[in-house]
Parts: C-alpha cells; sequence; structure tokens
C-alpha cells in the first residue's frame, strides 16, 4: 500500500482527537479520543489555592494523550504505521509553559513543581487581565503596530499577558525558564527533538506583525521594558526557535516517538497549527467569503481575507 495515509491530532481543552484521512481522497478512515488525566486545572494546586480565573494543564497529559491516541487510531483504522505519509498537529491557543533548553517543561522538576507558574497556562487562563490592560495602555500610548492588528486590544488569554504575569508574579520562574513556548510548538518539539513556532500562532497572538506594511517584527525593546524592566529583552532571551510556514515539515519523527506511537523514524512532522484554523480547510472553506464558526469549548469566527 501507498503511504497516502495522514495523521491528524487535535489537542483540545480536555481531550486528545486523531484523524486517520487519506490525502488522497479527505476521507476520514478512523478516529479515536484520548482524555487527559488532570484535565483543567482550576481552584487548587496541590494544597495550594490559585488565584481567580486561572486555569492550568500538566504537560505529561499531552504526552499521555498523544501516546494513546495514535496506536488507538491506527488500530481503528486497519492501519499499519509504514503506511502513513506525515503527521500534523493542532493545539489549543494561546496556550504557554516554560521550559528548559532542551524542551523539559520547569514543573516537572521538584523546586519549581508547586509554583503554579511553572504550569502550563491553558488558553482560558484570564487571570492576566491587569497585565492584559497594561499592554494595551502601553502600546496604544507608543503606536505600536500590533494593537490596530489586533483590532484595538490584546487579550488576557494571549501570549505576553501571560508571560508579564509571570515575571510580575514569578520573577525566579521568569529567570529560571530559557524559553516560553506556546503548547501547540512544545508538542512539535516533542515529536522531532527541533524547536520551531509556526508563522500563525507568533503573528496571531505573539506581536510578530506587520511594521509599516514591509516587514514583519516584534515590538521593540522600549516597549517591552516599559511594561517590566526585566521584559525588556524578551525577544532575544525567551523566545526561540525558527519561524516555520504552515503547512511545511517542523522536523521528523525521534525514534523514541516512533516507537511510542507505531510509526516510522523520520515521518514528517507538519509545523504546529493553532486548532481554529485547522478548522477551516476542514470545513473546506479555502478562499476568501466564507465565514466558518467553531463552537466547542469557545466560540471562535474566521473569514479569510484577500
Amino acid at each position: 500500500m501507498s503511504k497516502r495515509y495522514v495523521i491528524g491530532i487535535d489537542f483540545g481543552t480536555l481531550s486528545a482527537r486523531a484523524v486517520l484521512v487519506d490525502s488522497t481522497t479527505g476521507r476520514v478512515a478512523a478516529s479515536a479520543v484520548a482524555d487527559y488525566p488532570h484535565g483543567v486545572i482550576e481552584g487548587t494546586l496541590g494544597k495550594a489555592r490559585l488565584k481567580s480565573h486561572s486555569a492550568l494543564q500538566d504537560p505529561k497529559d499531552y504526552l499521555f494523550a498523544l501516546g494513546k491516541v495514535v496506536p488507538a487510531v491506527l488500530k481503528n483504522g486497519k492501519m499499519r504505521g509504514r503506511d502513513v505519509a506525515g503527521v500534523g498537529t493542532d493545539f489549543t491557543s494561546c496556550t504557554i509553559l516554560p521550559v528548559f533548553a532542551n524542551g523539559q517543561p520547569l514543573c516537572f522538576g521538584k523546586r519549581l513543581a508547586k509554583n503554579p507558574h511553572s504550569w502550563v497556562k491553558l488558553w482560558k487562563h484570564h487571570a492576566a487581565q491587569a497585565e492584559a490592560d497594561l499592554i494595551n495602555e502601553v502600546g496604544k500610548r507608543r503606536s505600536e503596530d500590533f494593537v490596530p492588528t489586533y483590532g484595538g486590544k490584546y487579550s488576557s488569554e494571549w501570549f505576553f499577558s501571560k508571560v508579564l504575569e509571570i515575571v510580575r508574579e514569578a520573577p525566579d520562574v521568569y529567570k529560571t525558564a530559557d524559553r516560553f513556548v506556546e503548547a501547540g510548538h512544545w508538542i512539535v518539539w516533542q515529536l522531532t527533538g527541533s524547536e520551531t513556532r509556526c508563522v500563525s500562532a507568533a503573528g496571531f497572538k505573539g506581536m510578530r506583525v506587520y511594521h509599516n506594511g514591509s516587514a514583519w517584527t516584534y515590538p521593540p525593546r522600549e516597549f517591552f521594558g516599559e511594561l517590566h524592566p526585566n521584559l525588556a529583552d524578551v525577544i532575544q532571551e525567551k523566545i526561540g526557535g525558527s519561524i516555520v510556514s504552515l503547512g511545511s515539515a517542523a522536523g521528523r519523527l525521534s525514534q523514541h516517538w516512533a516507537e511510542v506511537l507505531g510509526l516510522p523514524e523520520g515521518t514528517p512532522v507538519a509545523a504546529g497549527n493553532i486548532d481554529a484554523h485547522a478548522g477551516v480547510p476542514a470545513c473546506g472553506v479555502t478562499r476568501p467569503g466564507s465565514l466558518v464558526m467553531i463552537m466547542g469549548t469557545s466560540t471562535c469566527h474566521l473569514l479569510i481575507g484577500e
């Protein structure tokens, strides 16, 4: 059998779901789902009380679900791993976590395991509203490019609101972290051993936007320094990995994960995508003019423009 099948894995709020798809026809041959053992961590972390509107997750849950859902979808589709041409993932966004240079989450170590800021901040973690307010205030005063790009308001759900919350409330976590990474990029990093970021997430919620309509860039260090002195060099010091386009390969499946998933080592792994964005072509929408409304744990309206 030719390698015409691909596997797509959606990491949602409470579970990971996989589909096995015939890439020549678009037919879904099989599907599978695996719940996260710890779900959403709200209210308390161990014996510690979390502040209001916190929503955390355990990154071990993503690895657990990944190891369950891919073998299951192969079994359900009566397919061999060698028939799979590639793997693609999407993830809730903006879901972030602090990690060491090797990709290990800070919450895996004993020293910071009890600090809630070392854990995953889920997309619906809204405890960083004060930080979002400050970002909007400073951004508007400085006429930063991200403000009009995002419709005049940066959200508490997004990347730098959560990073600012960490540097304000947990400076030790901020100092210790080598990287702050979207969970969607982290899972691809785990699969391939390569640290990459997709252009969609970098621009959609990460402030990498057009400057004067001619170049992609982040706000200057002076902007971040106004938010917090320790944040001035966040782009150079804490945001790494090459930026890759959607649809391209971020790397190839490592030996470890090939054995866990039952796929050949070296299988191409696509650049990580945002969950709702992956839903647009899945609905058959590929040209401007159609609105896609996705209603799940949250609601997203997406419209393709020219």
